[in-house]
């Protein structure tokens, strides 16, 4: 049986639009449209300055950025990645689902690209909003009055960055208009500079031939080497973030809108080029540079600046909106625990998550402060992004097979593309001792606490013993007909992540009949199973033969609010309605003719108890999640209890670990037993 869909379903892309053109650039490009601010200064420093820049380096340079942006972006991401939707979404859940039945040990791959996405996703407000900030070093207004000092950028930075983590809990529906029209300028601008530029250097196109990348890969010229690679990555880290936004905008959109985003940038970067070859030797000479801003005229530069900084925002606000969504696919395919959720936009999906919000704030507010500058900044962006694109590829080898593609031509196909990125990882490895190491750190962390969710849940499934419930249907109805057991709800509901048939928990039962006897008119088991779907959300009922059992399974979508309450109002109804379920007369309520009880939820919570025969790792484990979920919400608001009545029961994990006590020992044991007379 199916309840009524709450959103429309799934049918045929909609068409490309003018309007879908302006929320693609607002949405997809932040992250990669905002790169020219700092790659291209990135290439430089890593060649030491001006003065060992030549023509070739510099035509190299730009060619490596054009097909780096044309081998990963266009051909992986564009071409082949958004065909790998679920349903219409996209990101490295959505395509874990598609592929996780192929084989267990993918959850891996999934686990470590959701980690380090989420890890480099801290580096890209910082990064970004910094490099806008300094540009205001070529303003002559700005340094006459403040210097050169990096402290001021610092404090600007970190106030526009605390402002924008402020406005997430207020919902972001008002400012999200704007971020279309604002990257579209944003767009033209750094197009039309670009071009202007390149009018110095016409040679500049020979970019456009990969042979020139290849050239300076291996020539001399070039005083980085293989590693100059760490930096032209740079252009191209927001390749995973435009699939991951598949869902908000559509395939269509991001088809229509990537061409003239690539324009853009190409033109932008040969454009620096050209002014690279202009500057002479002394450019660079000095830490406040900057091509981006320096080949601009000086009377422009503060526009050019503010601009740069509302781009900057925009990139960081998609991330952080994209990190929301991440961390929340994962909670629902249990992988990380139970967070905290609202929605307070308007807008349909958008939500905030209260701990996330914090921890990017903190995370980035403190690489600013450890980095200060967007060099060193630079140095460590981008490494774990190399690790995201190396997962993703492994699971698309997997996907194109499901389309019929054969399986040896798709793992060639990728294997392609993984060996490029493991080039650009193996050249992004010495930002490890740059400062890499600290999204190294965060991407391991974030691990540990999804491996610590996982595993726990495994180990709690191997202890925990279960009964069939059909053996218990006559006391069950014996109960509800005793009337000298207290009353203690009309329906009772049993909230269960293991119930498969008709067996269920034994706390669950023992809770109906050992501990307190709970005479209800109706007993309920509810199990939540995610499906691979984003939006799916459908029921199964089993009421064993009776009226008075009911057991659903709900399937819901892995982007679907898993809500109780919502769910079970509108499955009483339906069961109501044919007759399977008795109504059940109110008579007191402010609703005239109401035939529907009163509702008791229970969630049991499973306690580590002191458990001797469980092994020491499995007691880590489960110690580690314990102290865990001292820091996470609770299932009662997790799934919409808490408006509803509802208990939380606290069992043992395990009843007993003592055993092989003989009777002969304990009559002993209490015959040694000092006593006390009573008088």
């Amino acid at each position: 049986m199916k309840i009524k869909k709450k959103v429309a379903e799934v049918g045929k892309w909609p068409k490309a639009s003018l309007g879908g053109f302006l929320i693609a650039l607002g949405v997809v490009y932040g992250d990669i449209g905002t790169s020219p601010l700092y790659a291209m200064k990135s290439i430089v420093t890593g060649q030491g300055g001006g003065k060992y820049i030549t023509e070739n380096f510099v035509i190299g340079s730009v060619s490596m950025i054009f097909w780096t942006l044309t081998l990963l972006t266009t051909i992986k991401y564009v071409l082949i990645a958004l065909n790998a939707d679920n349903h219409k979404e996209g990101g490295i859940f959505s395509l874990y689902t598609l592929v996780r039945r192929f084989k267990k040990w993918l959850i891996i791959p999934a686990m470590i690209g959701g980690a380090a996405l989420l890890s480099d996703g801290t580096l890209t407000p910082a990064v970004t909003v910094t490099s806008a900030i300094e540009g205001l070093r070529g303003v002559p207004g700005f340094v006459n009055t403040f210097g050169s000092s990096q402290n001021v950028i610092v404090v600007i930075t970190l106030s526009i960055l605390a402002l924008l983590f402020l406005i997430q809990r207020f919902g972001t529906d008002i400012i999200g208009r704007l971020f279309g029209p604002i990257m579209m300028i944003w767009f033209l601008f750094i197009g039309g500079s670009g071009f202007l530029n390149m009018l110095s250097h016409v040679a500049i196109w020979k970019a456009l031939n990969p042979w020139y990348a290849i050239e300076l890969l291996f020539n001399p010229v070039n005083h980085a080497g293989i590693f100059i690679l760490g930096s032209v990555f740079l252009a191209t880290t927001g390749a995973e973030a435009l699939y991951s936004d598949l869902g908000h905008v559509g395939k269509p959109n991001i088809h229509t809108s990537w061409p003239v985003v690539k324009i853009c940038l190409f033109l932008n970067y040969a454009g620096q080029g050209a002014f690279l070859l202009r500057a002479g030797s002394n450019y660079g000479s000095s830490n406040n540079f900057n091509p981006f801003f320096d080949m601009l005229p000086s009377s422009i530069r503060v526009y050019a600046v503010i601009l740069a900084t509302l781009a900057a925002i925009i990139a960081s606000q998609a991330l952080i909106t994209g990190s929301f969504t991440l961390v929340s696919e994962a909670i629902r395919l249990k992988m990380l625990p139970l967070l905290k959720i609202l929605y307070p936009g308007k807008t349909f999906g958008q939500m905030y998550i209260p701990a996330v919000n914090l921890a990017l704030w903190f995370v980035t507010s403190l690489t600013v402060l450890y980095f200060q500058s967007s060099d060193h900044m630079e140095a460590a962006y981008g490494l774990a992004i190399t690790i995201t694109m190396l997962m993703t590829t492994l699971l698309l080898s997997y996907y194109l097979v499901t389309t019929g593609m054969n399986p040896v031509l798709a793992r060639l196909t990728m294997s392609f593309f993984a060996l490029v990125e493991i080039i650009f990882f193996v050249s992004s490895a010495v930002k490890f001792m740059h400062g890499g190491y600290v999204v190294v750190i965060i991407a391991v962390l974030i691990m540990f606490v999804m491996f610590v969710w996982i595993k726990g849940n495994a180990i709690v499934n191997q202890y925990v013993k279960k009964l069939d419930l059909k053996n218990y249907v006559n006391q069950l109805n014996a109960l509800r007909h005793d009337k000298e057991v207290d009353f203690y709800q009309t329906n009772v509901v049993y909230l269960t992540s293991r119930m498969k048939g008709s067996k269920i928990d034994m706390s669950i039962l023992y809770s109906i009949l050992d501990k307190k006897p709970k005479r209800a008119e109706t007993y309920w088991f509810v199990n939540v199973k995610v499906t691979d779907t984003p939006y799916n959300n459908e029921y199964e009922v089993d009421m064993m033969g009776t009226d008075f059992i009911v057991r659903v399974t709900l399937y819901l979508g892995f982007r679907m609010p898993q809500e109780v309450p919502r769910y079970l109002r509108a499955i009483v109804q339906d069961l109501m309605a044919s007759g399977r379920l008795p109504k059940q007369h109110q008579a007191y309520s402010i609703k005239p003719g109401r035939d529907v009880g009163d509702f008791g939820f229970i969630v049991i919570e499973e306690h580590l108890n002191n458990a001797r025969t469980m092994s020491a790792f499995d007691r880590f484990i489960l110690q580690t999640k314990i102290s865990i979920k001292k820091f996470t919400t609770s299932p009662a608001r997790w799934f919409g209890l808490q408006f509803s009545e509802y208990n939380i029961e606290r069992v043992p994990l395990i009843l007993s670990d003592v055993k092989g006590i003989k009777a002969n020992e304990r009559n002993h044991l209490l015959e040694s037993a000092p006593t006390e007379k009573i008088s």
